[in-house]
């Protein structure tokens, strides 16, 4: 993995910090067989505690798909929760992706009759579990997914899963922010 992450911004004290600080690291009681690889340890009262370094990795790594698609209106930002749809918004506004933000409506990547109908090259999304009907057409279309998956999140049709808290308001913020930051930094933008 670190072969693939070569040029990418080295992981700061400060970042770490920042990531602690927005409970990115804290997890749910219950965990999915496909996340126990991305859990550190289990604390005392049964939450699970996820591994900043593999998160980091992870991020690095999104940030680098996403860069690969040349253009940024090919990329889909989706959250369903009230909590992430600001997030996604501005992550839209400052790397020119397309943002869904709300409700999805079921078709809008498979109903060509449909309106809102458009065929994105690159799919991120929030939560795997308020988000599957997204999911679910994306792996019709053959998209790649990325997606912020807490230590209970299905990973079923996700390509690349980011072990994060992703029920904290903070918690998305910043795993936004850092994926915008690391993105454009990567295209020479910042």
């Amino acid at each position: 993995m670190a072969h693939l992450l070569k040029g990418s911004l080295p992981a700061t004290e400060e970042d770490f910090q920042k990531m602690l600080a927005c409970s990115v690291h804290l997890g749910t009681k219950t965990c999915d067989f496909q996340m126990r690889q991305y859990v550190f340890k289990r604390s005392s009262n049964g939450v699970h505690i996820l591994d900043l370094s593999k998160t980091w990795e992870k991020l690095m790594l999104a940030a680098r798909i996403i860069v690969a698609i040349e253009n940024p209106a090919d990329v889909c930002v989706i959250a369903a929760r009230p909590y992430g749809q600001r997030a996604v918004l501005k992550f839209g506004q400052y790397t020119g992706a397309q943002v869904l933000a709300g409700r999805f409506t079921p078709g809008t990547f498979t109903n060509q009759i449909q309106k809102k109908f458009f065929e994105p090259r690159l799919l991120v999304i929030t939560d795997p579990r308020t988000d599957m009907q997204p999911i679910r057409e994306a792996s019709y279309m053959n998209l790649p997914t990325i997606a912020f998956c807490d230590s209970d999140s299905p990973l079923r049709n996700v390509d690349v899963a980011i072990p994060a808290n992703n029920k904290g308001k903070k918690s998305i913020a910043l795993l936004y922010w850092l994926l915008a930051r690391e993105g454009l930094r990567l295209r020479g933008r910042v």
